[in-house]
């Protein structure tokens, strides 16, 4: 049988494996299944491709556009996931296993979609926080805002997950309007190479956004600058070795590492067997010890439990994984496929040795074990141990086997859970089953700085729960120490790593223009017509209209009271209102100022305003007294469109006094009509 050439794909053409290509076996028979790699590849060249022709197309993009992109790319993966899930089991995954990388790295890919075109503007600036007064009367501000890299993301993935590994990052790379250069680990790069084939192939991405390395990477490292950025999933040791090149050392490169990890889980001192949260921690230990055989980066390691529950949990976890069917992973009654490759399983057997020197193998011997399989795959049982002295142990906290191996050990106290979890210096996860919230309050104080993600479940949220190994695209992945320090996705942090965020300072006129949203200060359109009358695209940032004044009397409060049922002291009594430090004496209702001010600037008639959705920021000033006068300032302070048919306008509003005092302030959100 022909072995499958992968390719790699290089200014903007593919090249065949050549000089130096690297014979990769099939995991669930150990014969040779493809051939990737090619040194002739130009390294300089794809960075050159990159940046002189990838970034500066993204860059032209604004946020919007290349989150629709984004979820369009999406839709085409998902439209041709089976060929990625028919090529995939020969890595030794199972069907539920591709559920996890492949429908998982698109599910990814459409919640960054889905973010950038809520949370960032459809524009080419994203402003980080407020603007900071710098001057005492407002003419001099500051800003922190971000813009693209202007370089190339260098994305190094793991074998164990070939899509979403490279989804997870070239997601929020695109959105920040970076090119990337994906170098997915050889092993597995053959299903890459097909689903970076079908994103090429649509059309969707512009020429040098994308380029595949299947393969070694060469010297393309050596070649980087203060403007690109490496992002490395993978061992420690390698981890140490790229970060230790010496462009990366002296041009800053950005270097984002997600790597080894002991993650823990831990059961709560308050479980009893007969506790529905003793089921769900067996459960999630089983189901993370043999999903993708164990090669999780967030698989649970080290299982930590009271002492006076070892013997339940051992039995408990024991009697599940006896269920656990192992063999070919298109089989349907699989539960567990193969390990990527032989070498693989070496590696695994070798750690679960150092392991064995401290703890006792309780369950799961490779040397005989029921397998479904080619006994040539790349398969190995489950296996747990049990560590009966945590404390003066150093493998069981240090060596990490890669596959589906588990250490249980016992704690005396929460304190002494909280220690063992600790000593694996670095944690991307540590779960905790537990239905009291102290114990996991006191979890998350003591473990918190270990750890990138504490996930905690019980009876209340496990009908619901993600699972303890499923970063999801919403939350950051990574972890301090031994994780490699890194995070990834987070949602719009995600998108920071590939945008440097610069103090800008100037004139409100001036930070207007730049962060295309309307700064108090910066110079105002007067309206043409009412806003309210005036269609989305219509309306221009500093558009403004301003009100006639309305007087406040006492029969207002007074009415407001009654007909709300707000009859605080500070609106009904003189006398109480007046020893209030706050107040001169009776004032009116906040709620009243709000309403008297949409009448003032609402143009009752249907037009282009769909819905009010709501107002941020609300903030009362300066108590408004019976006589005093109000008028409304109402400015388009930011446009940002979500459909064809209609977008959001901020509104900035401002209530002032007879004497020009503000009064109130706040933004006003609405839907209008296109």
């Amino acid at each position: 049988m022909s072995l499958h050439q992968i390719s790699s794909f290089a200014n903007g053409a593919w090249v065949p494996p050549g000089p130096g290509a690297r014979t990769i076996a099939s995991a669930i028979t150990g014969a040779p299944f493809a051939s990737a790699g090619n040194t002739d590849l130009d390294a300089q060249a794809m960075l050159d491709h990159a940046r002189d022709i990838g970034g500066p197309a993204l860059r032209a993009l604004t946020f919007h556009q290349r989150a629709k992109m984004l979820k369009a790319l999406a839709q085409v993966l998902s439209e041709q996931k089976q060929a990625l899930y028919d090529l995939s089991f020969e890595t030794g995954a199972t069907q539920k296993d591709h559920l996890i990388d492949i429908d998982g790295g698109i599910g990814t890919m459409f919640v960054f979609a889905s973010k950038g075109r809520r949370e960032m503007p459809d524009a080419h600036v994203y402003l980080d926080g407020d603007v900071e007064q710098l001057s005492r009367n407002g003419t001099f501000l500051g800003q922190h805002v971000c813009t693209p890299l202007q370089g190339v993301a260098i994305h190094i993935n793991a074998f164990n997950f070939p899509v979403w590994g490279m989804l997870e990052k070239l997601a929020p790379t695109l959105l920040a309007g970076v090119p990337a250069i994906v170098k997915p680990a050889t092993n597995s790069c053959y299903v890459t190479e097909l689903a970076v084939r079908i994103m090429l192939e649509s059309g969707l991405l512009p020429d040098g956004s994308l380029q595949l390395v299947s393969g070694g990477i060469g010297d393309m490292l050596d070649r980087l600058g203060c403007q690109d950025v490496v992002s490395f999933t993978g061992s420690a040791d390698t981890a140490l070795k790229l970060r230790q090149t010496p462009a990366i050392l002296q041009n800053s490169v950005r270097f984002v590492a997600e790597q080894d990890s002991l993650n823990a889980s831990i059961l709560g001192s308050d479980v009893t067997p007969d506790a529905p949260e003793f089921d769900l921690f067996v459960k999630e230990v089983a189901r993370e010890m043999t999903t993708k055989a164990g090669q999780k980066c967030t698989a649970i390691r080290r299982i930590i439990v009271p002492e006076t529950q070892v013997q339940n949990v051992i039995d408990a976890v024991s009697a599940r994984l006896t269920k656990v069917t192992i063999g070919d992973p298109r089989a349907d009654d699989t539960r567990m496929g193969a390990l990527v490759s032989n070498a693989q399983k070496a590696d695994v057997l070798a750690k679960a040795a150092l392991i064995g020197q401290e703890a006792n193998r309780v369950f799961g011997d490779p040397d005989a074990f029921e397998l479904n399989g080619d006994p040539n795959g790349a398969f190995v049982p489950p296996m747990l141990f049990h560590c009966t002295d945590p404390d003066t142990a150093q493998r069981v906290h240090d060596t990490e086997a890669f596959g589906p191996v588990s250490t249980l050990m016992g704690y005396r106290d929460l304190n002494h859970a909280v220690e063992i979890a600790n000593r694996g210096q670095g944690s991307l996860v540590t779960s905790l089953i537990t239905h009291d919230p102290q114990v996991a309050r006191d979890v998350v104080l003591k473990a918190g700085a270990y750890n990138g993600r504490i996930y905690i479940n019980d009876r209340d949220s496990m009908a619901e729960s993600t699972g303890h190994g499923s970063p999801l695209p919403h939350m950051v992945h990574g972890g301090p120490g031994r994780a490699g320090g890194g995070e990834e996705m987070g949602g719009v942090r995600g998108v920071m790593h590939y945008m440097q965020r610069t103090a800008v300072q100037g004139s409100p006129r001036m930070l207007a223009t730049i962060g295309g949203k309307w700064v108090p200060g910066a110079p105002e359109i007067t309206t043409p017509a009412h806003p309210f009358t005036r269609s989305f695209d219509a309306l221009e940032i500093g558009e403004t209209l301003h009100t006639a004044p309305r007087v406040v009397t006492l029969d207002d409060i007074e009415h407001f009271a009654r007909f709300t049922g707000d009859t605080f002291y500070a609106h009904m009594d003189e006398a109480a209102a007046a020893r209030n430090p706050f107040f001169p004496g009776r004032v009116a209702h906040g709620y009243l100022l709000l309403s008297f001010a949409a009448g003032l600037f609402v143009e009752p008639n249907e037009g282009p305003v769909l819905a009010n959705t709501g107002l941020d920021g609300l903030r009362f000033m300066k108590p408004v007294v019976p006589g005093d006068a109000i008028k409304v300032r109402l400015t388009v302070k930011q446009k940002t469109q979500r459909n064809e048919e209609y977008g959001e306008v901020r509104w900035h509003v401002t209530l002032t006094n007879q004497d020009d005092e503000p009064v109130a302030e706040y933004e006003l959100l609405t839907m209008c009509a296109r």
